[in-house]
């Protein structure tokens, strides 16, 4: 499988390059997976936020309703390049994320954030260098009760999404594999 494309992107004034597979040549070089199951492809519902429009790296599971405490518990752990991906049920009530914590998420070494539901401070998060994927921007913030479900198997845009396996963004779609795909 060939490099894509080389994404620049800017943490803590440091320039990363990230190597990263384009979802289409996934795709192609991966028939026997995407006919196991073992490579999913995202229904395409998700706009592209964040600085870093290619992001990669193992998945981290949260599923809230309208409620962001745990969005931000678990942002505050170091992310080492994962990856979280919140099961907010598909509300367009309110916003999840918004610019405090993508750059919680930046900060802390997360590579990039999914959001089955609504973000804000779009301008915040587009500065941000992480990747952000979410179904539309809300300007009103969430609930604050604390009230989901960490690291469970979570159903978002047509796919069953497992805690651990693995997520690939760009700007021609979201792919879940099982495992690690190679470069």
């Amino acid at each position: 499988m060939q490099v894509a494309l080389l994404q620049l992107c800017k943490k803590e004034n440091i320039h990363i390059i990230m190597a990263a597979l384009a979802t289409a040549e996934a795709c192609d070089s991966n028939a026997a997976l995407l006919t196991s199951g073992d490579l999913r492809v995202l229904q395409p519902i998700f706009q592209i936020y964040g600085h870093c429009t290619v992001f990669s790296g193992p998945v981290v599971t949260l599923k809230v309703f309208e409620d962001n405490v745990l969005v931000r518990e678990l942002l505050e752990s170091r992310g080492e390049g994962r990856v979280l991906v919140i099961d907010g049920g598909g509300s367009m009530r309110c916003a999840l994320v918004g610019g405090n914590l993508g750059q919680l998420a930046q900060n802390m070494g997360w590579a990039g954030i999914v959001v089955n539901g609504c973000i804000r401070d779009v301008d915040e998060i587009n500065g941000c260098d992480i990747g952000v994927r979410a179904l539309a921007p809300h300007p009103l913030k969430s609930n604050k009760k604390g009230i989901g479900e960490k690291h469970v198997p979570i159903y978002i845009a047509g796919t069953l999404i497992h805690d651990g396996e693995w997520l690939y963004a760009d700007s021609d779609g979201i792919l879940i594999s099982k495992c690690e795909l190679s470069v």
